[in-house]
């Protein structure tokens, strides 16, 4: 993986990756306008602004899109997370210069109408609506508004009940006008095309698009835990669904590869983890249980989660607090470290396996600065990696208490 790196004059950052094995061509749009920039009282906005870039635009209706790109017989998809939205097409060679056309025009020109907005609005709340039926998902938001208290990344990125009524057709084309632009994007291309006219393509459609420099305001640090915090939501359930852990990481930190490794042995490697060996196969607690560190432009949070039933939902924790806390105090063994190293690293070539997953990972890795080398590195980091390393990084990552 070679990609070729090119700044445009309006500040988008293009990334071309010629893979001509298959006549597709696979253009993944990252642009930074994720839900950590909503406003409190408009949480969600973000969410709905990557929802609505297909539902019509200033010259093409909701249906016409579809039509258009059902004729094709491409694919596009978008949507919003925490830090940024992404816009991907999925387009056959022969097409590539109508594809960009439709893609501009979705990216650029949404219409927000009014009608599709109520619509948006109405789908939403069904959603929000039906998340209340997931224990996962109500367990999910609940530590993160205790975790990330303070801090943008507490809040559902597709919002909730209250704040999603209060967004206005007015609130969706001010944050497009303000975030959707050039320098403030990244776009993957890969597929079978060259660089000189992926360049070419991108200048003919996106050339005009105008950049505007937006002065982001400071994140707080979440406010920090002075103690175990426990939140208990009764429901009539027979299965008690749990959630333990505390901030973590993010991306850029020097120590990713070390928590990589750590949290596979721990109980991020399914059936050969820690945790799953001692819940599950000793204990018979639980049939699933993980942990992991979603690693972010911010950190992200490290957690625990695990389903079983009510009576033991106080022994399975007790039996998650002592992995973590054995993580922490005894180095792994030999044949952990050469197990975790070798899925790692083996499993790696399966994120790259599609246009699809390529550009996304591409783009992932230019917002978060990580080089065109990257493909490289990652295999040779995770080689690197000793077992003083993987109980250094417990020790400063993980804080059982």
């Amino acid at each position: 993986i070679k990609p070729v790196r090119v700044v445009t004059e309006n500040g988008m950052v293009l990334l071309i990756q010629d893979q001509p094995s298959l006549p597709i061509v696979t253009v993944n749009v990252l642009i930074k306008a994720g839900a950590a920039l909503d406003p409190d009282a408009k949480a969600g906005l973000a969410y709905m602004v990557g929802g609505m870039l297909e539902e019509g635009t200033g010259t093409r209706s909701a249906t016409q899109l579809a039509q258009e790109i059902e004729f094709l017989g491409a694919e596009f998809s978008a949507k919003a997370s925490n830090d940024f939205a992404t816009a991907t097409f999925r387009v056959l060679k022969k097409d590539v210069d109508r594809g960009f056309t439709l893609l501009a025009d979705l990216l650029l020109n949404p219409a927000f109408a009014e009608k599709e907005v109520s619509r948006t609005r109405d789908e939403l709340l069904g959603e929000l609506q039906g998340e209340k039926d997931d224990p996962g998902t109500v367990a999910g938001k609940a530590f993160d508004e205790i975790i990330f208290k303070g801090h943008p990344y507490r809040r559902p990125a597709n919002g909730d009940e209250k704040t999603i009524p209060k967004i206005t057709r007015k609130d969706l084309a001010a944050f497009h006008g303000m975030y959707y632009r050039p320098n403030r994007a990244i776009i993957a291309i890969v597929g079978d095309i060259r660089a000189a006219e992926a360049v070419e393509l991108v200048g003919k459609h996106f050339g005009k698009w105008a950049r505007k420099e937006v002065a982001t305001p400071p994140v707080p640090s979440p406010e920090p835990l002075q103690k175990s915090v426990l939140k208990l939501i009764d429901k009539d359930l027979t299965q008690a669904t749990v959630s333990l852990g505390h901030v973590g990481i993010d991306r850029r930190n020097p120590d990713f590869y070390a928590v990589s490794v750590m949290n596979y042995i721990l109980g991020g490697g399914g059936f050969s983890s820690r945790l799953v060996n001692r819940i599950r196969d000793e204990q018979g607690l639980a049939y699933d249980v993980d942990s992991g560190f979603e690693a972010h432009v911010m950190p992200g949070r490290f957690s625990v989660t695990l389903q079983t039933r009510n009576a033991a939902a106080n022994q399975a924790i007790a039996a998650a607090l002592v992995e973590i806390k054995r993580i922490r105090t005894e180095p792994v063994s030999d044949q952990e470290l050469a197990d975790a190293k070798a899925y790692l690293i083996g499993s790696f070539p399966l994120r790259l396996d599609t246009t699809g997953k390529l550009a996304g990972l591409l783009a992932v890795v230019e917002l978060h600065g990580l080089g065109l080398s990257y493909f490289d590195d990652y295999p040779k980091a995770i080689a690197a990696i000793t077992k003083e390393d993987i109980l250094r990084a417990a020790q400063k990552y993980i804080n059982p208490d």
